[in-house]
C-alpha cells in the first residue's frame, strides 16, 4: 500500500512540475509579446469600429491583441476568468453590430470573457520603428 500511495504522489509531483514549468513558460512568453506592443499602446477607448476581424494574438490568460485591418489593432484586456484563451485556436466577439465596446465579451470555446479595457495600438508607427530597427542592423552587419 506504501508503495501505491508513494506512486501516486510521485505522479502528482510530476504532473505539478509540468504544470508549473508550462505556466512559467507561458508566463514569459506573454510578458515578452506585451513588451513588443506595451511602447504603442493608446490610452483606454470605451469602443472601436471593427468591420472584419482580420487576425489576433494571444498575450496571457487576460490579454489579447485584435487586428481589425492590417493597420489597426487593439490590446483587449479580459476579466481574470478566461483560462482557455492561452489555448484557443479560434475566438468571437458577442458584439452584434460592428462596434465593439467594453460591455462585450470575447467567447473563449466555452468561456465568455468580459471585456473590461481597450487600449489601441499603433501599428504603423510599429511598423515603421520595426523596419528603421532592421535597416539600422543591415548598415551594421559587415557583408
Amino acid at each position: 500500500m506504501k508503495t501505491l500511495t508513494a506512486i501516486f504522489l510521485s505522479a502528482a509531483l510530476a504532473g505539478a512540475l509540468v504544470t508549473t514549468g508550462y505556466a512559467e513558460e507561458l508566463q514569459s512568453k506573454g510578458e515578452k509579446l506585451y513588451g513588443k506592443y506595451e511602447p504603442y499602446l493608446g490610452e483606454p477607448v470605451k469602443s472601436f469600429t471593427a468591420l472584419q476581424h482580420d487576425s489576433w494574438q494571444q498575450i496571457s490568460r487576460t490579454q489579447l491583441v485584435l487586428y481589425t485591418t492590417i493597420n489597426d489593432a487593439y490590446m483587449l484586456t479580459v476579466d481574470n476568468n478566461c483560462p482557455e484563451l492561452p489555448f484557443a485556436q479560434t475566438i468571437g466577439v458577442t458584439s452584434t453590430t460592428s462596434s465593439i465596446t467594453t460591455f462585450d465579451s470575447v467567447l473563449v470555446r466555452n468561456d465568455r470573457c468580459r471585456i473590461m479595457q481597450i487600449q489601441p495600438i499603433d501599428v504603423r508607427r510599429m511598423k515603421a520603428d520595426k523596419n528603421a530597427r532592421a535597416a539600422e542592423e543591415a548598415t551594421r552587419t559587415p557583408k
